[in-house]
């Protein structure tokens, strides 16, 4: 069934995408699971004990390490070395509580600790006291490698996708969104830190909103909508210049510019968003970083029948100023399926526009999008489509060449199921003279 082909356009600067699938996923021998069973994972420590642990990467050199206590009294201060139960250094940080109706979270501490040096083990302890974690801070130039995931929940198939992903060697987790399928649930939030907390303790997991993050008013109590979100996945945005938790964007390896996009914040052009996102597309340099990578929930490109159109207008609103940018790879998840597209711009093939994955297979609760539409009108544009479970990688190799693999979950195994191999469109001498709609 597998095939290579090569994709040439605009003369001498063509876009190199060596697929080892062809266009439709043909799975027979493979049987789809069904919705996942809810895992419902406890807290089996003392209350002083620090639970739900994450990190996440703050500037070049520095890590941001959240985690929550029932005890009150408990200091948000981290204590790290590089060598095991022999801390020399310590940060302090600060903490917040909410209130959801009849649910107080705990102490939700976040410290800042830092300047940290690349690609080294790091050992550390929360609060104090507990146990120590340890985790790997991201290389300070390429190769890096991405694991990428959407729409995890809390399921069985959850547990075996982030088996999956902790053995491989990646640098850092990216999430476009839908993390613990809480929906207003308020321990279904802590349930899904306690069973993330192997993981992202040890990698830094760098994620944006999805759907299922908001909360919602009931009795015409208004509540603020992200408000477990906001006070429990700290992001870097006032780093990037955003003025929102929702958006914000991140360097890492000296040459990879990461935007996280959100898709249920205001995009329009007189939004806060959008000015953010003309700015910080600006700043990119790409002679300096030569890879510009998006992140949003709902996909602008999608053939299956699940979510058609969410991500429309959107799309009608950015899409320009992504392919003015040159943005060489957009992840979405929403769609609880698997899909690649071709470099498209404005619904057609295009080799300067980026290329289009929608990743939304994590293992959600709500279980696989089964039906893509072989009429629709981007289904010539779809190089591959399948609704299982899985999770993708895209090892960033220098300036100029990546590899993305998408890794099915097959019981015990991770299959890799489709693979691409890109070039940057910074390395394209016709795409960097191309122009956006709006400038033509």
């Amino acid at each position: 069934m597998a095939s290579s082909w090569i994709f040439f356009a605009q003369g001498l600067a063509a876009i190199l995408l060596l697929c080892v699938s062809n266009r439709i996923a043909v799975a027979s021998e493979y049987t789809r699971p069904g919705p996942g069973r809810i895992i419902l994972t406890k807290h089996k420590l003392s209350g002083s004990s620090p639970q739900q642990v994450h990190v996440s990467a703050v500037g070049a050199n520095h890590m941001n390490i959240a985690y929550i206590t029932i005890d009150s009294s408990i200091p948000s201060k981290v204590e790290y070395s590089k060598v095991s139960g022999k801390y020399n250094a310590v940060a302090t940080g600060d903490s917040s509580q909410y209130t959801y109706f009849d649910y107080t979270s705990g102490k939700i501490h976040n410290v800042k600790i830092g300047p940290l040096e690349p690609d080294t083990l790091y050992y550390y302890r929360c609060g104090g006291v507990g146990d120590e974690f340890s985790f790997k801070t991201a290389p300070a130039s390429l190769p890096i490698v991405f694991a990428v995931v959407g729409d995890l929940g809390q399921t069985e198939h959850t547990a075996s996708t982030l088996e999956h992903i902790s053995k491989s060697n990646y640098d850092m987790l990216l999430l476009p969104g839908d993390l613990s399928y809480a929906d207003g649930t308020q321990s279904l939030w802590d349930s899904f830190g306690l069973l993330i907390q192997p993981y992202a303790s040890s990698r830094p997991w760098m994620v944006t909103e999805g759907n299922h993050e908001p909360e919602k008013s009931h009795d015409h109590q208004h509540i603020e909508p992200f408000i477990a979100y906001s006070h429990r996945w700290r992001v870097p945005y006032r780093e990037s210049g955003s003025t929102s938790n929702l958006y914000y964007s991140f360097d890492v390896a000296g040459a990879v510019h990461v935007i996280m996009l959100g898709s249920y914040a205001h995009f329009g052009p007189h939004s806060d968003q959008y000015k953010w996102l003309v700015s910080d597309l600006a700043k990119v340099d790409r002679s300096v970083t030569p890879w510009l990578i998006v992140l949003l929930h709902a996909p602008w490109y999608n053939t299956n029948e699940a979510h058609q159109g969410e991500g429309e207008d959107m799309r009608n609103s950015m899409e320009a100023l992504l392919y003015g940018a040159h943005v060489d790879v957009v992840f979405a998840g929403h769609v609880h399926a698997y899909e690649r597209f071709t470099r498209i711009y404005n619904n057609e093939a295009d080799s300067c526009g980026p290329v289009y994955i929608t990743i939304g297979d994590g293992g959600n609760r709500e279980g696989l999008a089964l039906d893509f539409d072989r009429s629709h009108k981007s289904a010539s544009l779809s190089m591959f489509r399948e609704a299982s479970f899985g999770h993708g990688q895209l090892k960033i190799i220098d300036g100029t060449n990546a590899h993305w693999s998408w890794h099915r979950n097959d019981e015990s195994d991770a299959t890799v199921s489709d693979e691409l191999h890109l070039k940057s469109l910074s390395s394209s001498s016709a795409c960097q003279g191309a122009k956006s709609k709006d400038e033509l």
